[in-house]
C-alpha cells in the first residue's frame, strides 16, 4: 500500500510548477506520521529552503531556468531531502516510499539526495542541472 496519501493533490502541485504560465517554482510532500502528505508550493526558492528542517523527510520539486542569451528552458530537479536529526528507521523508509513518489512526479532533469543545506544551494543545484542539459551555444553572456 502506498504512503502517499493523495496522489491526485501531489500530480496537481507537480503539474503547476511543471506549468509555463504558473509562478509557482516547487512544491513538496512531507510525512504526517507515517503517510506522505501536500506540504505547499511556492514562487520563491527560499520558502522551498524553509520547508528543508533538520527533523524533516521532504521530497521536492523544482523548476529551474537554465541556458543562455540562445536558448532558455526550464529543467526541473526531484530533491529528496533526510533532514541531519532524522532516525534510522526514518530514513529507511523514505528509499521504499520514493519509488510512490516518483510514479506521479515522472519528468526531471536531476535527482538529489541531501541532508545538509550546502547540498541544496540554488546555484550548486542549476549547476547540475546545467551540465546534465549538453551543448550550449551562446556567449555565456
Amino acid at each position: 500500500m502506498s504512503s502517499l496519501q493523495d496522489q491526485d493533490a501531489a500530480a496537481a502541485a507537480y503539474e503547476d510548477v511543471r506549468n509555463d504560465t504558473s509562478d509557482t517554482i516547487w512544491t513538496v510532500l512531507k510525512y504526517d506520521g507515517k503517510v506522505i502528505v501536500e506540504g505547499g508550493s511556492g514562487t520563491d526558492y527560499s520558502e522551498f529552503l524553509e520547508q528543508l528542517e533538520d527533523g524533516e523527510r521532504v521530497y521536492g520539486y523544482v523548476r529551474f531556468e537554465t541556458g543562455d542569451e540562445m536558448s532558455r528552458r526550464a529543467k526541473f530537479a526531484f530533491i529528496t531531502w533526510i533532514g541531519p536529526s532524522v532516525g534510522a528507521l526514518k530514513k529507511a523508509k523514505v528509499s521504499t516510499d520514493k519509488a510512490f513518489v516518483k510514479a506521479v512526479w515522472t519528468q526531471f532533469g536531476k535527482e538529489i539526495l541531501a541532508d545538509e543545506k550546502s547540498e541544496v544551494k540554488y546555484d550548486r543545484i542549476l549547476k547540475t542541472l546545467e551540465a546534465a542539459s549538453g551543448a550550449a551555444y551562446g556567449t555565456g553572456k
